[in-house]
């Protein structure tokens, strides 16, 4: 397959974003394309990605000085105590500002690299090398970096913006298919929110991306990786516009952590589970048209995604959903903040809901 080179261009920083396959064993010349120069890079591998990949990646950078550090790469390590190990590392092997930080895995190993390098020096050169399908379409693209705490997911971190992004789809092939779905959820996210026509063709093509077929799944990626582009280019602080990549978010980060983060539901299936949840309730709010709740709802149940939140949660859940709930960062009164739907490629940013009325919306979606 032909590369893909997207640009994303924000104030802070411009930078590539490859897509194609086989691009780990020629990292060293993309590097190299793209006037990245350093002496010396630290790896942080999440312990999942193959000694055959690490060899690869190893081999075409041979001719620079390589640490590794792995990282068990889930939402409970995903806090300061893992970001402040790599700081060590770096600040141990005497790494400067012109030196680079590389991270290879999914979105928690490049939040945790990403907060890292923002935080070193007030900032190293960082190179993302996502390699799931959640990670490629969204956590890798746009800079922002967090770490979880007991109080909240995401609730310290950077804007950071990488100087080289590579999405390698042969990453892809090694993935269980939960995690495929996972990555698909933010896919159908970005159709969702901003352009009709491409949930129309992940409607008409859902099988063969998942199965990860040739054209499909690089469009998908491609035209999931432009949509964010464009977000992140008009408003890269998520002081407006971006703030629409939260849709389903709030409802998702209190599902996670409410159940603890555990592996009942990972990130890419609350993200699903919260996007149905927020449908619901833009309809039940009469923002979103009967027709229009009708077919995303059959495309939900239709591709089997994860919709149902009594498959997860109990009636006496709900307090411990709606505290996380009020937790969120996007909250700045007393009221809890949602990003909703009003038609397909089109949102209400400025929905703010008192905790009674989101209350009873939820006990209705638990008890029934």
């Amino acid at each position: 397959m032909k590369q893909i080179r997207l640009i994303v261009n924000t104030k802070t920083q411009k930078y590539p974003i490859i897509i194609g396959n086989n691009l780990i064993s020629k990292l060293s010349k993309i590097i190299k394309d793209n006037s990245i120069e350093f002496k010396q890079c630290l790896l942080v591998i999440d312990k999942k990605i193959s000694k055959k990949i690490i060899n690869k990646i190893k081999k075409s950078l041979n001719k620079k000085k390589i640490y590794l550090h792995f990282i068990r790469a889930n939402e409970v390590n995903k806090n300061q105590k893992s970001s402040n190990r790599i700081i060590d590392i770096l600040l141990k092997n005497n790494f400067s500002r012109e030196d680079c930080l590389i991270s290879v895995g999914g979105g928690i190993t490049g939040d945790i690299s990403g907060f890292a390098a923002s935080l070193f020096k007030r900032g190293l050169k960082f190179i993302n090398i996502p390699t799931t399908l959640l990670s490629q379409v969204d956590s890798s693209i746009g800079g922002k970096n967090g770490v979880n705490t007991v109080f909240g997911k995401n609730l310290i971190g950077t804007f950071y913006q990488p100087k080289l992004v590579i999405s390698d789809s042969d990453f892809l092939k090694t993935l269980p298919r939960r995690e495929i779905i996972c990555g698909y959820g933010e896919v159908l996210k970005h159709a969702l929110i901003l352009k009709k026509k491409f949930f129309i063709f992940l409607n008409k093509n859902y099988n063969d991306i998942l199965n990860l077929k040739t054209p499909y799944i690089e469009k998908a990626i491609f035209e999931s990786c432009k949509i964010k582009k464009i977000i992140v280019e008009k408003d890269e602080k998520e002081k407006n516009i971006r703030k629409i990549l939260n849709f389903g978010h709030t409802f998702a980060h209190s599902y996670e952590a409410s159940l603890g983060y555990s592996k009942k539901l990972n990130h890419g299936e609350a993200v699903i589970l919260g996007m149905n949840t927020a449908l619901k309730f833009s309809f039940r709010n009469k923002l979103l048209k009967k027709n229009e709740f009708y077919f995303i709802k059959r495309h939900f149940e239709k591709k089997n995604l994860p919709h149902n939140i009594k498959n997860y949660f109990s009636y006496k859940d709900l307090n411990k959903i709606l505290n996380f709930m009020k937790k969120d960062k996007k909250n700045t009164s007393d009221k809890i903040n949602l990003i909703l739907l009003k038609k397909i490629g089109s949102t209400v940013i400025h929905n703010e809901y008192k905790k009674s009325h989101i209350k009873a919306f939820l006990k209705k979606e638990l008890i029934n």
